[in-house]
């Protein structure tokens, strides 16, 4: 049998060793799945909501166990995973009180017997990243259960045994069989994917995964949703507040040590404020706490050589860039200036904590420059004209999501989705909640013939 071991980042050593779970194991949960849907998608949604509250009860009692177990695996601080749990918590809370509002939203009925209603799909199958192991499982996993449908789960082999314990906490709040985690790797994913019982897939992780899953959905005619990586532009406009900039581009960098879709990585800044802007953001980068580890040795590997290659192709190193000495896959936190389409720190995704910054001529080429990627999930602009800075992330920024003055972060009331190479889909607010239901439109024809009055 195939086994796998989780690695504290911090300190190197192996936590636990985890067996893959074969194909009859995989048969048993795909059959549990799809009889426990074939119940759950008839209960009444107060019974639905019920669950969601006893569940978020759960997160609340086993916070300080998961978040110890969760910051061991992947290498965040305890704050960060302590944080995260919260926010899963107050998202439950958030979608339970409106989830049910979004969906009478939704639902109509015309005049001429014509009604529209949105109905559970059936068994789905999750895919998910270590980087957020609880929040990327619960804005999925949540709404699609309030929903009416089952899940099965894969977890990143690198947290385990948090994907196990978060599924005890689910298996405690949901009926049997309706959220199940396997311990499997990606070529058992593509039988999951495959089978006829599974409706619906939903990935978060690289831009290579989203390739394969989606390819493999297609060839399968399934639904997905795909949230990708992303090189998130984040545009500095001649009027900008340069210490604001600078205080929310580098948190907007540097939050869970970098390792983030939607973490801000490209600074375009206009050549009136870029050495200005550049002195200031490498001061607050440099002030801020000590980045925690990378996840994994050869993550740090990657994002090195990505460093070392702009510097070798004329980027200027001005914080960081070395690896340090010791236990654990630290990285500094780093500043890249003098960067160019063409260099990996403009065309690739850094995973980690090095900000890339680019000097544009002006407000068009910045804004030029910001779309000059393969990526498309979330992006910023920071100028002191708010309604015009408005309309310039409506009208010209090409990316799921922008911030005006802050740096972009994912909440339970925004939808949150890329374009391009970044994704398909959406999760969460309104729009993302309602991806894995059947919209269904039911017809009444009038009787013909005479006309009906009341009363016949």
């Amino acid at each position: 049998m195939k086994t796998v071991s989780t690695i504290n980042p911090a300190t190197e050593e192996t936590l636990r060793e985890y067996t893959y779970e074969d194909d009859e194991a995989i048969e048993a949960a795909l059959a549990t799945g799809h009889e426990a849907f074939q119940h759950w998608r008839l209960v009444p949604m107060a019974t639905r909501l019920e669950c969601v509250r006893v569940f978020a009860e759960g997160l609340k009692a086993a916070k300080m166990t998961l978040a110890e177990l969760m910051s061991a695996e992947m290498g965040k601080t305890l704050a960060d995973s302590q944080s995260e749990i919260d926010k899963c918590i107050k998202s439950c809370l958030y979608l339970r009180e409106n989830y049910p509002k979004w969906k009478a939203e939704h639902e109509h009925s015309e005049a001429n017997g014509f009604s529209v209603t949105f109905e559970p799909m059936g068994l789905l199958f999750g895919i998910m990243p270590w980087n957020f192991p609880l929040w990327q499982v619960v804005r999925f996993a949540v709404p699609a259960l309030l929903g009416g449908n089952a899940i099965v789960l894969k977890h990143a082999a690198m947290t385990f045994g948090s994907a196990e314990f978060m599924a005890d906490i689910f298996r405690q709040a949901f009926p049997d069989g309706l959220y199940q985690n396997l311990l499997i790797g990606h070529d058992e994913s593509a039988r999951i994917i495959a089978d006829r019982r599974v409706r619906g897939i939903s990935l978060t992780g690289s831009r290579k995964a989203g390739v394969t899953v989606g390819k493999l959905a297609g060839e399968h005619l399934k639904k997905c949703v795909l949230e990708l990586g992303g090189s998130d532009a984040y545009v500095i406009l001649d009027d900008a507040d340069l210490d604001l900039a600078a205080k929310m581009c580098a948190a907007g960098r540097l939050v869970n040590a970098g390792q983030s879709c939607v973490a801000a990585k490209r600074f375009i800044v206009t050549k009136k404020n870029s050495e200005a802007f550049t002195t200031k953001l490498a001061a607050e980068m440099k002030a801020a706490p000590k980045p925690a580890p990378m996840a994994r040795k050869d993550l740090r590997e990657e994002l090195h050589k990505q460093v070392l290659d702009s510097v070798k192709q004329g980027a200027r190193l001005v914080l960081g860039g070395e690896i340090p000495e010791g236990k654990g896959f630290y990285y500094p936190a780093s500043v890249l200036a003098g960067v160019k389409p063409g260099m990996p720190a403009f065309d690739d995704e850094l995973f980690g904590p090095v900000a890339a910054v680019i000097e544009a001529l002006d407000e068009k080429q910045a804004i030029a420059l910001a779309n000059r990627s393969i990526y498309g999930l979330g992006g910023a602009i920071f100028s002191r004209d708010v309604k015009r800075a408005q309309e310039l992330a409506r009208i010209e920024m090409d990316c799921g999501m922008v911030c005006i003055n802050d740096f972009v972060k994912s909440d339970a009331s925004a939808p949150f989705g890329g374009v391009k190479d970044s994704g398909l889909g959406r999760e969460l607010g309104r729009e993302g909640c309602f991806e894995f239901t059947v919209v269904k439109s039911v017809f009444t024809p009038p009787a013909k013939g005479a006309d009906i009055k009341a009363g016949d």
